[in-house]
Protein backbone atom coordinates (compact mmCIF):
# COMPACT_ATOMS: atom_id res chain seq x y z
CA UNK A 1 0.00 0.00 0.00
CA UNK A 2 1.48 3.33 -1.08
CA UNK A 3 1.61 6.07 1.57
CA UNK A 4 1.67 9.57 0.07
CA UNK A 5 4.55 11.85 1.15
CA UNK A 6 2.24 14.77 1.82
CA UNK A 7 -1.49 14.68 2.40
CA UNK A 8 -3.60 17.09 0.45
CA UNK A 9 -5.33 19.70 2.57
CA UNK A 10 -9.06 19.70 2.12
CA UNK A 11 -11.07 22.81 1.40
CA UNK A 12 -12.69 22.68 4.84
CA UNK A 13 -9.29 22.60 6.53
CA UNK A 14 -8.08 25.55 4.49
CA UNK A 15 -11.16 27.54 5.47
CA UNK A 16 -10.68 26.55 9.11
CA UNK A 17 -7.01 27.57 9.17
CA UNK A 18 -7.81 30.82 7.38
CA UNK A 19 -10.54 31.69 9.90
CA UNK A 20 -8.28 30.87 12.86
CA UNK A 21 -5.51 33.02 11.39
CA UNK A 22 -7.93 35.92 10.86
CA UNK A 23 -9.18 35.67 14.46
CA UNK A 24 -5.63 35.65 15.85
CA UNK A 25 -4.55 38.64 13.72
CA UNK A 26 -7.65 40.64 14.63
CA UNK A 27 -7.20 39.83 18.32
CA UNK A 28 -3.55 40.92 18.31
CA UNK A 29 -4.43 44.05 16.34
CA UNK A 30 -7.17 45.21 18.71
CA UNK A 31 -5.28 44.12 21.81
CA UNK A 32 -2.28 46.21 20.75
CA UNK A 33 -4.53 49.18 20.03
CA UNK A 34 -6.22 48.72 23.42
CA UNK A 35 -2.85 48.90 25.18
CA UNK A 36 -2.02 52.01 23.15
CA UNK A 37 -5.37 53.62 24.02
CA UNK A 38 -4.95 52.76 27.69
CA UNK A 39 -1.49 54.30 27.67
CA UNK A 40 -2.75 57.50 26.02
CA UNK A 41 -5.60 57.87 28.51
CA UNK A 42 -3.26 57.12 31.44
CA UNK A 43 -1.01 59.94 30.20
CA UNK A 44 -3.85 62.47 30.35
CA UNK A 45 -6.15 61.31 33.15
CA UNK A 46 -6.06 62.59 36.68
CA UNK A 47 -4.61 60.27 39.26
CA UNK A 48 -7.01 58.34 41.47
CA UNK A 49 -5.99 60.28 44.58
CA UNK A 50 -6.74 63.57 42.79
CA UNK A 51 -10.25 62.28 41.93
CA UNK A 52 -10.99 61.44 45.60
CA UNK A 53 -11.17 57.72 44.88
CA UNK A 54 -8.53 56.44 47.25
CA UNK A 55 -10.88 56.06 50.23
CA UNK A 56 -14.00 54.74 48.45
CA UNK A 57 -13.80 51.19 47.09
CA UNK A 58 -17.04 51.46 45.07
CA UNK A 59 -15.92 54.67 43.40
CA UNK A 60 -12.59 53.10 42.54
CA UNK A 61 -14.32 50.13 40.87
CA UNK A 62 -16.65 52.42 38.91
CA UNK A 63 -13.72 54.59 37.88
CA UNK A 64 -11.74 51.56 36.72
CA UNK A 65 -14.60 50.14 34.65
CA UNK A 66 -15.22 53.52 32.98
CA UNK A 67 -11.51 53.77 32.26
CA UNK A 68 -11.46 50.34 30.59
CA UNK A 69 -14.50 51.18 28.45
CA UNK A 70 -12.96 54.50 27.41
CA UNK A 71 -9.69 52.76 26.52
CA UNK A 72 -11.53 50.27 24.31
CA UNK A 73 -13.46 53.08 22.60
CA UNK A 74 -10.23 54.98 21.95
CA UNK A 75 -8.70 51.80 20.52
CA UNK A 76 -11.68 51.52 18.15
CA UNK A 77 -11.18 55.17 17.18
CA UNK A 78 -7.54 54.52 16.31
CA UNK A 79 -8.56 51.41 14.34
CA UNK A 80 -11.14 53.46 12.41
CA UNK A 81 -8.52 56.06 11.54
CA UNK A 82 -6.11 53.33 10.40
CA UNK A 83 -8.75 51.34 8.51
CA UNK A 84 -8.47 52.97 5.09
CA UNK A 85 -4.66 53.51 5.16
CA UNK A 86 -4.09 49.86 6.15
CA UNK A 87 -6.43 48.66 3.41
CA UNK A 88 -4.70 50.77 0.76
CA UNK A 89 -1.23 49.70 1.93
CA UNK A 90 -2.30 46.02 2.01
CA UNK A 91 -3.59 46.22 -1.55
CA UNK A 92 -0.32 47.76 -2.77
CA UNK A 93 1.78 45.15 -0.95
CA UNK A 94 -0.21 42.29 -2.48
CA UNK A 95 0.06 43.93 -5.92
CA UNK A 96 3.85 44.25 -5.62
CA UNK A 97 4.44 40.82 -4.08
CA UNK A 98 1.61 38.56 -5.27
CA UNK A 99 3.50 35.28 -4.82
CA UNK A 100 5.47 36.08 -1.71
CA UNK A 101 5.19 33.53 1.10
CA UNK A 102 5.43 36.25 3.78
CA UNK A 103 2.25 38.07 2.70
CA UNK A 104 -0.01 35.05 2.23
CA UNK A 105 -1.82 35.96 5.44
CA UNK A 106 -2.74 39.33 3.91
CA UNK A 107 -5.87 38.38 2.00
CA UNK A 108 -9.34 39.60 1.14
CA UNK A 109 -11.08 37.84 4.03
CA UNK A 110 -8.82 39.54 6.57
CA UNK A 111 -9.51 43.04 5.22
CA UNK A 112 -13.23 42.37 4.96
CA UNK A 113 -13.41 41.05 8.54
CA UNK A 114 -11.49 44.09 9.75
CA UNK A 115 -14.01 46.47 8.17
CA UNK A 116 -16.94 44.54 9.64
CA UNK A 117 -15.43 44.39 13.13
CA UNK A 118 -14.57 48.08 13.19
CA UNK A 119 -18.08 48.96 12.03
CA UNK A 120 -19.56 46.76 14.76
CA UNK A 121 -17.23 48.04 17.49
CA UNK A 122 -17.78 51.66 16.43
CA UNK A 123 -21.52 51.30 16.82
CA UNK A 124 -21.17 49.42 20.09
CA UNK A 125 -18.76 51.95 21.57
CA UNK A 126 -20.73 54.97 20.43
CA UNK A 127 -24.22 53.81 21.38
CA UNK A 128 -23.55 51.50 24.35
CA UNK A 129 -20.11 51.58 25.95
CA UNK A 130 -19.41 55.32 26.13
CA UNK A 131 -22.94 56.28 27.31
CA UNK A 132 -22.75 53.48 29.89
CA UNK A 133 -19.34 54.71 31.09
CA UNK A 134 -20.56 58.31 31.41
CA UNK A 135 -23.80 57.45 33.21
CA UNK A 136 -21.99 54.91 35.39
CA UNK A 137 -19.40 57.41 36.60
CA UNK A 138 -22.12 60.01 37.28
CA UNK A 139 -24.59 57.61 38.93
CA UNK A 140 -25.31 57.56 42.65
CA UNK A 141 -27.63 54.55 42.85
CA UNK A 142 -31.38 54.18 42.98
CA UNK A 143 -33.27 55.58 46.00
CA UNK A 144 -32.80 53.60 49.21
CA UNK A 145 -30.14 51.46 47.52
CA UNK A 146 -26.39 51.67 47.65
CA UNK A 147 -23.46 49.85 46.14
CA UNK A 148 -22.31 48.84 42.68
CA UNK A 149 -25.50 46.93 41.85
CA UNK A 150 -27.68 49.99 42.48
CA UNK A 151 -25.46 52.13 40.29
CA UNK A 152 -25.53 49.56 37.50
CA UNK A 153 -29.34 49.46 37.67
CA UNK A 154 -29.55 53.26 37.52
CA UNK A 155 -27.17 53.33 34.55
CA UNK A 156 -29.13 50.68 32.65
CA UNK A 157 -32.38 52.53 33.35
CA UNK A 158 -30.90 55.74 31.96
CA UNK A 159 -29.63 53.87 28.89
CA UNK A 160 -33.11 52.46 28.24
CA UNK A 161 -34.67 55.92 28.54
CA UNK A 162 -32.01 57.40 26.27
CA UNK A 163 -32.52 54.66 23.67
CA UNK A 164 -36.29 55.32 23.66
CA UNK A 165 -35.70 59.04 23.10
CA UNK A 166 -33.18 58.38 20.32
CA UNK A 167 -35.52 55.86 18.70
CA UNK A 168 -38.34 58.38 18.66
CA UNK A 169 -36.12 61.04 17.11
CA UNK A 170 -34.77 58.65 14.46
CA UNK A 171 -38.23 57.38 13.51
CA UNK A 172 -39.53 60.95 13.25
CA UNK A 173 -36.57 62.01 11.13
CA UNK A 174 -36.96 58.97 8.88
CA UNK A 175 -40.67 59.73 8.38
CA UNK A 176 -39.84 63.33 7.45
CA UNK A 177 -37.09 62.38 4.99
CA UNK A 178 -38.79 59.39 3.39
CA UNK A 179 -42.56 59.53 3.64
CA UNK A 180 -43.05 56.55 1.38
CA UNK A 181 -41.35 54.26 3.89
CA UNK A 182 -43.58 52.67 6.49
CA UNK A 183 -42.61 53.92 9.93
CA UNK A 184 -43.66 50.72 11.65
CA UNK A 185 -41.33 48.74 9.37
CA UNK A 186 -38.47 50.83 10.73
CA UNK A 187 -39.55 50.11 14.30
CA UNK A 188 -39.94 46.37 13.95
CA UNK A 189 -36.98 45.80 11.65
CA UNK A 190 -34.29 47.01 14.04
CA UNK A 191 -31.22 45.35 12.56
CA UNK A 192 -31.83 45.99 8.86
CA UNK A 193 -33.52 49.40 8.98
CA UNK A 194 -33.31 51.23 12.30
CA UNK A 195 -29.63 50.71 13.20
CA UNK A 196 -28.25 51.43 9.68
CA UNK A 197 -30.34 54.59 9.48
CA UNK A 198 -29.19 55.63 12.95
CA UNK A 199 -25.55 55.15 12.00
CA UNK A 200 -26.19 57.01 8.73
CA UNK A 201 -27.36 60.01 10.77
CA UNK A 202 -24.36 59.80 13.12
CA UNK A 203 -21.89 59.39 10.25
CA UNK A 204 -23.44 62.36 8.47
CA UNK A 205 -22.98 64.44 11.63
CA UNK A 206 -19.40 63.19 11.81
CA UNK A 207 -18.70 64.20 8.20
CA UNK A 208 -20.20 67.63 8.89
CA UNK A 209 -17.92 67.95 11.92
CA UNK A 210 -14.99 67.03 9.68
CA UNK A 211 -16.08 69.73 7.23
CA UNK A 212 -15.99 72.25 10.09
CA UNK A 213 -12.91 71.04 11.96
CA UNK A 214 -10.57 70.37 9.02
CA UNK A 215 -10.45 73.97 7.64
CA UNK A 216 -10.25 75.32 11.20
CA UNK A 217 -7.33 72.98 11.90
CA UNK A 218 -5.64 73.98 8.66
CA UNK A 219 -5.97 77.65 9.55
CA UNK A 220 -4.62 77.04 13.05
CA UNK A 221 -1.61 75.06 11.79
CA UNK A 222 -0.79 77.66 9.17
CA UNK A 223 -1.13 80.44 11.75
CA UNK A 224 1.17 78.72 14.25
CA UNK A 225 3.85 77.89 11.66
CA UNK A 226 3.55 81.38 10.15
CA UNK A 227 4.11 83.01 13.53
CA UNK A 228 7.14 80.81 14.15
CA UNK A 229 8.45 81.63 10.69
CA UNK A 230 7.94 85.38 10.87
CA UNK A 231 8.92 85.73 14.54
CA UNK A 232 12.43 87.14 14.61
CA UNK A 233 13.99 84.37 16.73
CA UNK A 234 16.53 83.97 13.98
CA UNK A 235 17.75 87.56 13.97
CA UNK A 236 17.84 88.52 17.64
CA UNK A 237 20.29 87.52 20.34
CA UNK A 238 18.72 84.89 22.54
CA UNK A 239 21.26 85.54 25.31
CA UNK A 240 19.82 89.02 25.92
CA UNK A 241 16.26 87.65 26.18
CA UNK A 242 17.46 84.88 28.47
CA UNK A 243 19.22 87.34 30.76
CA UNK A 244 16.12 89.57 30.92
CA UNK A 245 13.98 86.58 31.86
CA UNK A 246 16.45 85.49 34.54
CA UNK A 247 16.57 88.99 36.02
CA UNK A 248 12.77 89.05 36.10
CA UNK A 249 12.73 85.66 37.82
CA UNK A 250 15.18 86.88 40.45
CA UNK A 251 13.02 89.98 41.03
CA UNK A 252 9.85 87.89 41.46
CA UNK A 253 11.59 85.49 43.84
CA UNK A 254 12.82 88.46 45.90
CA UNK A 255 9.23 89.77 46.12
CA UNK A 256 8.07 86.32 47.19
CA UNK A 257 10.71 86.18 49.94
CA UNK A 258 9.68 89.66 51.15
CA UNK A 259 6.04 88.55 51.20
CA UNK A 260 6.77 85.54 53.40
CA UNK A 261 8.90 87.69 55.73
CA UNK A 262 6.03 90.14 56.16
CA UNK A 263 3.63 87.24 56.64
CA UNK A 264 5.64 85.84 59.56
CA UNK A 265 5.77 89.22 61.24
CA UNK A 266 2.02 89.60 60.69
CA UNK A 267 1.38 86.30 62.46
CA UNK A 268 3.16 87.63 65.57
CA UNK A 269 1.12 90.81 65.42
CA UNK A 270 -2.16 88.93 64.94
CA UNK A 271 -1.68 87.03 68.21
CA UNK A 272 -1.72 90.28 70.19
CA UNK A 273 -4.66 91.87 68.42
CA UNK A 274 -8.23 91.84 69.68
CA UNK A 275 -11.05 90.10 67.85
CA UNK A 276 -12.56 93.42 66.71
CA UNK A 277 -9.35 94.47 64.98
CA UNK A 278 -8.91 91.02 63.48
CA UNK A 279 -12.34 91.06 61.86
CA UNK A 280 -11.46 94.36 60.20
CA UNK A 281 -8.24 92.96 58.76
CA UNK A 282 -9.81 90.00 56.94
CA UNK A 283 -10.09 92.00 53.71
CA UNK A 284 -6.42 92.91 53.91
CA UNK A 285 -5.42 89.28 54.30
CA UNK A 286 -7.63 88.29 51.35
CA UNK A 287 -5.93 90.90 49.18
CA UNK A 288 -2.54 89.55 50.18
CA UNK A 289 -3.64 86.02 49.31
CA UNK A 290 -4.72 87.25 45.88
CA UNK A 291 -1.36 89.01 45.49
CA UNK A 292 0.41 85.74 46.35
CA UNK A 293 -1.55 83.81 43.70
CA UNK A 294 -0.73 86.41 41.04
CA UNK A 295 2.91 86.32 42.04
CA UNK A 296 3.06 82.55 41.71
CA UNK A 297 1.38 82.70 38.30
CA UNK A 298 3.97 85.25 37.09
CA UNK A 299 6.80 83.04 38.36
CA UNK A 300 5.34 80.07 36.50
CA UNK A 301 5.07 82.05 33.24
CA UNK A 302 8.63 83.33 33.53
CA UNK A 303 9.88 79.78 34.17
CA UNK A 304 8.14 78.66 30.99
CA UNK A 305 9.77 81.54 29.06
CA UNK A 306 13.20 80.59 30.40
CA UNK A 307 12.69 76.94 29.44
CA UNK A 308 11.54 77.93 25.95
CA UNK A 309 14.46 80.30 25.39
CA UNK A 310 16.98 77.74 26.62
CA UNK A 311 15.46 75.19 24.25
CA UNK A 312 15.80 77.63 21.34
CA UNK A 313 19.35 78.39 22.34
CA UNK A 314 20.32 74.72 22.44
CA UNK A 315 18.99 74.09 18.94
CA UNK A 316 21.45 74.93 16.23
CA UNK A 317 21.10 77.81 13.84
CA UNK A 318 20.63 75.53 10.85
CA UNK A 319 17.84 73.71 12.69
CA UNK A 320 16.09 76.93 13.61
CA UNK A 321 16.31 78.28 10.09
CA UNK A 322 15.55 75.01 8.32
CA UNK A 323 12.69 73.39 10.24
CA UNK A 324 10.04 76.14 10.11
CA UNK A 325 10.43 76.92 6.37
CA UNK A 326 10.27 73.22 5.52
CA UNK A 327 7.22 72.79 7.77
CA UNK A 328 5.47 75.65 5.99
CA UNK A 329 6.36 74.26 2.56
CA UNK A 330 5.13 70.81 3.60
CA UNK A 331 1.82 72.16 4.91
CA UNK A 332 1.28 74.24 1.80
CA UNK A 333 2.14 71.37 -0.55
CA UNK A 334 -0.07 68.74 1.10
CA UNK A 335 -2.99 71.18 1.42
CA UNK A 336 -2.66 72.25 -2.22
CA UNK A 337 -2.56 68.63 -3.43
CA UNK A 338 -5.64 67.85 -1.34
CA UNK A 339 -7.56 70.79 -2.80
CA UNK A 340 -6.54 69.78 -6.33
CA UNK A 341 -7.74 66.21 -5.74
CA UNK A 342 -11.06 67.45 -4.38
CA UNK A 343 -11.48 69.85 -7.32
CA UNK A 344 -10.70 67.06 -9.80
CA UNK A 345 -13.19 64.79 -8.04
CA UNK A 346 -15.85 67.52 -8.25
CA UNK A 347 -15.31 67.95 -11.98
CA UNK A 348 -15.45 64.18 -12.53
CA UNK A 349 -18.71 64.00 -10.60
CA UNK A 350 -20.20 66.76 -12.74
CA UNK A 351 -19.09 65.14 -15.99
CA UNK A 352 -20.19 61.69 -14.86
CA UNK A 353 -16.81 59.96 -14.95
CA UNK A 354 -16.70 59.34 -11.20
CA UNK A 355 -19.32 57.23 -9.47
CA UNK A 356 -20.85 58.00 -6.10
CA UNK A 357 -19.02 56.62 -3.04
CA UNK A 358 -21.89 54.32 -2.06
CA UNK A 359 -20.74 50.75 -2.67
CA UNK A 360 -23.18 48.01 -3.66
CA UNK A 361 -20.70 45.27 -4.52
CA UNK A 362 -20.64 42.29 -2.21
CA UNK A 363 -17.42 40.77 -3.54
CA UNK A 364 -14.04 42.40 -3.08
CA UNK A 365 -10.68 41.08 -4.22
CA UNK A 366 -7.42 42.34 -2.78
CA UNK A 367 -4.39 42.88 -4.99
CA UNK A 368 -6.02 42.94 -8.44
CA UNK A 369 -4.44 46.25 -9.41
CA UNK A 370 -3.15 49.47 -7.90
CA UNK A 371 -5.85 51.91 -6.85
CA UNK A 372 -3.97 55.02 -7.95
CA UNK A 373 -3.06 56.23 -11.41
CA UNK A 374 0.44 56.95 -10.10
CA UNK A 375 0.84 53.41 -8.81
CA UNK A 376 2.33 52.74 -5.39
CA UNK A 377 3.62 56.30 -5.09
CA UNK A 378 0.13 57.71 -5.53
CA UNK A 379 -1.32 55.19 -3.07
CA UNK A 380 1.16 56.13 -0.36
CA UNK A 381 0.47 59.79 -1.10
CA UNK A 382 -3.21 59.07 -0.48
CA UNK A 383 -2.30 57.51 2.89
CA UNK A 384 -0.27 60.60 3.79
CA UNK A 385 -3.20 62.89 2.91
CA UNK A 386 -5.62 60.79 5.00
CA UNK A 387 -3.35 61.01 8.05
CA UNK A 388 -2.90 64.73 7.41
CA UNK A 389 -6.67 65.25 7.31
CA UNK A 390 -7.09 63.37 10.59
CA UNK A 391 -4.36 65.42 12.27
CA UNK A 392 -5.80 68.73 11.10
CA UNK A 393 -9.26 67.59 12.17
CA UNK A 394 -8.08 66.90 15.73
CA UNK A 395 -6.32 70.26 15.85
CA UNK A 396 -9.44 72.00 14.59
CA UNK A 397 -11.68 70.07 17.00
CA UNK A 398 -9.83 71.34 20.07
CA UNK A 399 -9.63 74.84 18.63
CA UNK A 400 -13.42 75.22 18.70
CA UNK A 401 -14.58 77.41 21.61
CA UNK A 402 -16.82 74.91 23.43
CA UNK A 403 -14.75 71.76 22.91
CA UNK A 404 -11.58 73.60 23.88
CA UNK A 405 -12.77 73.44 27.50
CA UNK A 406 -12.54 69.63 27.57
CA UNK A 407 -9.21 69.40 25.75
CA UNK A 408 -7.02 66.70 27.33
CA UNK A 409 -4.25 67.99 29.56
CA UNK A 410 -1.38 65.94 30.87
CA UNK A 411 -2.27 64.29 34.20
CA UNK A 412 -5.10 66.80 34.68
CA UNK A 413 -8.12 65.51 32.74
CA UNK A 414 -11.20 64.27 34.65
CA UNK A 415 -12.64 60.92 33.61
CA UNK A 416 -15.88 62.57 32.41
CA UNK A 417 -13.91 64.78 30.02
CA UNK A 418 -11.97 61.73 28.82
CA UNK A 419 -15.23 59.94 28.00
CA UNK A 420 -16.50 62.96 26.04
CA UNK A 421 -13.18 63.28 24.22
CA UNK A 422 -13.31 59.60 23.26
CA UNK A 423 -16.83 60.12 21.93
CA UNK A 424 -15.84 63.08 19.74
CA UNK A 425 -12.71 61.33 18.45
CA UNK A 426 -14.72 58.16 17.70
CA UNK A 427 -17.31 60.10 15.68
CA UNK A 428 -14.60 61.83 13.65
CA UNK A 429 -12.39 58.78 13.09
CA UNK A 430 -15.29 56.52 12.07
CA UNK A 431 -16.34 59.18 9.54
CA UNK A 432 -12.80 59.52 8.15
CA UNK A 433 -13.15 56.68 5.58
CA UNK A 434 -16.39 58.28 4.39
CA UNK A 435 -14.63 61.65 4.08
CA UNK A 436 -11.73 60.25 2.09
CA UNK A 437 -14.05 58.39 -0.28
CA UNK A 438 -16.47 61.31 -0.62
CA UNK A 439 -13.69 63.75 -1.52
CA UNK A 440 -12.12 61.34 -3.98
CA UNK A 441 -8.85 61.11 -2.06
CA UNK A 442 -8.80 57.38 -2.79
CA UNK A 443 -10.62 54.94 -5.06
CA UNK A 444 -10.71 52.17 -2.47
CA UNK A 445 -14.35 51.10 -2.11
CA UNK A 446 -16.05 51.29 1.27
CA UNK A 447 -16.51 47.70 2.40
CA UNK A 448 -19.20 46.11 4.50
CA UNK A 449 -21.85 48.33 6.05
CA UNK A 450 -19.72 51.43 5.50
CA UNK A 451 -20.63 51.36 1.81
CA UNK A 452 -24.37 50.98 2.47
CA UNK A 453 -24.84 54.31 4.23
CA UNK A 454 -27.80 56.04 2.59
CA UNK A 455 -26.59 59.58 2.06
CA UNK A 456 -23.52 58.36 0.13
CA UNK A 457 -25.86 57.69 -2.79
CA UNK A 458 -27.19 61.26 -2.91
CA UNK A 459 -25.49 63.15 -5.75
CA UNK A 460 -26.34 66.64 -4.49
CA UNK A 461 -25.00 66.00 -0.97
CA UNK A 462 -21.71 64.61 -2.32
CA UNK A 463 -21.30 67.44 -4.84
CA UNK A 464 -22.11 70.18 -2.30
CA UNK A 465 -19.72 68.63 0.22
CA UNK A 466 -16.84 68.58 -2.29
CA UNK A 467 -17.44 72.19 -3.31
CA UNK A 468 -17.68 73.41 0.30
CA UNK A 469 -14.53 71.57 1.33
CA UNK A 470 -12.50 72.94 -1.60
CA UNK A 471 -13.76 76.50 -1.06
CA UNK A 472 -13.16 76.51 2.72
CA UNK A 473 -9.69 75.00 2.40
CA UNK A 474 -8.80 77.47 -0.35
CA UNK A 475 -9.96 80.38 1.80
CA UNK A 476 -7.84 79.03 4.64
CA UNK A 477 -4.69 79.14 2.49
CA UNK A 478 -5.56 82.57 1.09
CA UNK A 479 -6.09 83.97 4.60
CA UNK A 480 -3.05 82.52 6.36
CA UNK A 481 -0.45 82.28 3.58
CA UNK A 482 -0.10 86.06 3.36
CA UNK A 483 2.38 88.24 1.49
CA UNK A 484 4.42 88.71 4.68
CA UNK A 485 4.68 84.96 5.20
CA UNK A 486 5.62 84.32 1.58
CA UNK A 487 8.29 87.05 1.69
CA UNK A 488 9.73 85.71 4.95
CA UNK A 489 9.73 82.17 3.57
CA UNK A 490 11.58 83.32 0.45
CA UNK A 491 14.19 85.14 2.58
CA UNK A 492 14.71 82.05 4.76
CA UNK A 493 15.18 79.79 1.74
CA UNK A 494 17.52 82.33 0.15
CA UNK A 495 19.58 82.48 3.34
CA UNK A 496 19.78 78.68 3.48
CA UNK A 497 20.92 78.48 -0.14
CA UNK A 498 23.64 81.06 0.51
CA UNK A 499 24.82 79.16 3.60
CA UNK A 500 25.08 75.90 1.67
CA UNK A 501 26.93 77.61 -1.18
CA UNK A 502 29.37 79.18 1.26
CA UNK A 503 30.01 75.86 2.99
CA UNK A 504 30.52 74.06 -0.34
CA UNK A 505 33.08 76.68 -1.44
CA UNK A 506 34.98 76.32 1.83
CA UNK A 507 35.12 72.55 1.37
Amino acid sequence: MDIPDEEETTVQEQIFHNNVRILIINFLFFFGLYLLGFGIISHFKKRAKDEDLATDADEAIVYRISLWLSSFSLAVSIASALLLPLSIASNEIVVQYPNSYYVQWLNTDLIHSLWNLIFLFSNGSLFVLLPFAYFFIESEGLPHRKGITARVQETLLLLVLLSIIVMGLVVTLSALLDRSQATFDLLFNMWDSYLPFLYSCVSFCGVLMLLLCTPVGLAHLFTVVSNLLVKPYFLRDLDDDLNVARFEMANLQRKLAVYYTDLNSTKVTRSSLSKQLMSGMHSVFNERATYLDELKKKIKLVKEDITRLEKHKKSGRITRNLFYPLAMIGLFTVTTVTILLVTLNTLQLLVGIKSLPQSTQEQFALGISSLSVLGSTGAYLEILIIFYLMATTLVGLYTLPLIKKIRPRKMNTPITHIILDCGFVLILSSALPLLARTLGITNFDLLGDFGRIRWLGNFYIILAYNILFAVLSGLCIAKTFTVKVRKELFLRLQALVSVFRRSSKED
